[in-house]
C-alpha cells in the first residue's frame, strides 16, 4: 500500500542501474569492473533460468495437447 507521501508526491524515482550495456568503462577501477562482471554473470544466470522455465512451460503444454 502506498504511503501518504507517495500519494501526494508520487513514487520516488527508480535507482539507476548499476551497469548499462555499452556504457563507458574508462572511469571504473579494476575492482569496480570485477564487481560488475559478477553482477552481470548473476543476471545471465537469472535470464537462463527464465528461459528454462518458459521452455518447460511450452513443453508441458505441447505434451498436454499432443495426447
Amino acid at each position: 500500500m502506498a504511503g501518504f507521501e507517495d500519494e501526494v508526491f508520487g513514487a520516488p524515482p527508480a535507482k539507476p542501474p548499476v551497469h548499462a550495456i555499452g556504457q563507458p568503462l574508462d572511469d571504473l577501477s579494476a575492482p569496480e569492473l570485477a564487481e560488475r562482471i559478477v553482477l552481470l554473470k548473476l543476471e545471465i544466470e537469472r535470464l537462463e533460468r527464465a528461459i528454462a522455465h518458459r521452455e518447460a512451460t511450452r513443453n508441458a503444454a505441447a505434451a498436454f495437447f499432443k495426447s
